[in-house]
């Protein structure tokens, strides 16, 4: 079956965002199914899936903002700042009011330093940390500059706190919530945390995995390859420039209807997307090649 698209997973808790795939891949029996914003065990919403030929538009959806609801616990934390980790210190937090919780957030918004888990799937000497922080051996864990876009009160019930975060790629919520703790004094962690938007992809749309048990299921929710790409603005080929770009070649007059250092979404007339140029760098270049090449074999 020709499956090639997004799907909108609201990823159910006690899962890995891996396990998701596998289920998938064994649903339909296809071997490129990616997805985009791995999503903790612990946590549930959106996760955005590829399937097919979709898989090679994945990267454009890290430089899209996301949305978070989570809800944190003042007075414990936890080694893995999240409430699946053994807790490290306890502390009276009955002091802390929602004032003091709303003053303290509007420290973490904009562009700040944020230091991501020890206990998470990034890499050191090319190895996850989570897994050398289990074997005991020393891990060096660096700030790394994140955008926090938004971060709204939406309720408090002391010792808990519910917020609502609107942040960039690479933003570690565990993370907030532990500094969060830290800055109010008491500790805390992360107690539960739900994605409700990943670009364009929204809770309100996304599909439970167990409500799909067949290749059939999957074609009735998929969505266009190009879903990933709606950010990029786009240009309209004629058949002449369509079948350059088909070929894989990039001509004067398509390099001069391209400016600024961005990416394009290529399309034919009858709106088949063809490609992603990139002008990001000092040549322009075709990143994304998604239409196939004449006399090629049929693919993914």
């Amino acid at each position: 079956m020709g499956l090639n698209g997004w799907l909108n997973i609201d990823k159910p808790p006690g899962m890995t965002s891996y396990q998701v795939i596998a289920r998938l891949k064994r649903l339909t029996g296809r071997c490129r199914i990616g997805h985009a914003g791995t999503l903790d065990p612990l946590a549930t919403g959106v996760l955005p899936v590829a399937i097919g030929r979709a898989t090679r538009t994945v990267e454009f959806l890290h430089q899209v903002s996301k949305t978070y609801r989570a809800v944190i616990e003042f007075g414990v934390t936890t080694d893995t700042y999240d409430a699946e980790g053994a807790v490290t210190a306890r502390a009276d937090a009955s002091n802390i009011d929602r004032s003091a919780v709303e003053a303290a957030l509007k420290s973490f918004v904009g562009k700040i330093e944020q230091v991501p888990p020890i206990y998470s799937a990034l890499k050191q000497n090319g190895r996850p940390m989570y897994d050398m922080a289990r074997r005991g051996e020393a891990v060096e864990v660096k700030a790394r500059p994140v955008t926090i876009h938004c971060l709204i009160l939406v309720d408090f019930a002391s010792p808990l706190v519910t917020i609502d975060v609107e942040c960039g790629g690479g933003t570690y919520i565990r993370s907030l919530a532990y500094d969060l703790g830290q800055g109010l004094g008491v500790g805390a962690h992360l107690k539960s945390l739900r994605r409700t938007r990943y670009g364009i992809f929204d809770i309100t749309q996304s599909i439970p995995l167990d409500n799909l048990s067949s290749p059939d299921d999957l074609a009735a929710v998929l969505l266009p390859v190009d879903t990933a790409l709606a950010a990029l603005p786009s240009l309209e080929l004629d058949e002449p420039a369509a079948a350059k770009v088909i070929c894989g070649v990039v001509t004067e007059e398509l390099s001069a209807r391209l400016t600024g250092k961005q990416a394009y979404r290529l399309y034919r007339t009858d709106g088949e997307l063809l490609a992603v140029a990139d002008t990001a760098g000092e040549e322009l270049r075709l990143k994304v090649f998604i239409a196939h090449q004449p006399g090629a074999e049929s693919a993914e």
